[in-house]
């Protein structure tokens, strides 16, 4: 893995063990991605995780409520955002 970040020209962040504080957004969602799917679901095949996982994701960025936004979807969200907040350049 290590070879690759490097041929891609990426560099990698440690974060410091028992310390989920310092990256709580993937920390939130990875006990998201567990408790709604992982948990409940074996997968037979390469494919079939992909599939799954990906129509979850669908679901989560689109459907699924978020509390940390006032119980409002993703989409809805960034959408009023860009309305309310536009960019002008």
């Amino acid at each position: 893995m290590q070879d690759w970040i490097t041929a891609v020209g990426s560099k990698t962040t440690y974060i410091a063990p028992g310390s989920p504080w310092e990256n709580g957004y993937v920390e939130s969602f990875n006990a998201r991605l567990r408790d709604e799917l992982l948990d409940g679901e074996i997968f037979y095949s390469l494919r079939e995780a992909q599939i799954v996982i990906e129509s979850w994701r669908r679901h989560y960025n689109t459907i699924r409520p978020h509390g940390s936004i006032g119980c409002r979807r993703l989409l809805q969200n960034m959408l009023s955002n860009h309305i309310t907040k536009p960019d002008h350049k």
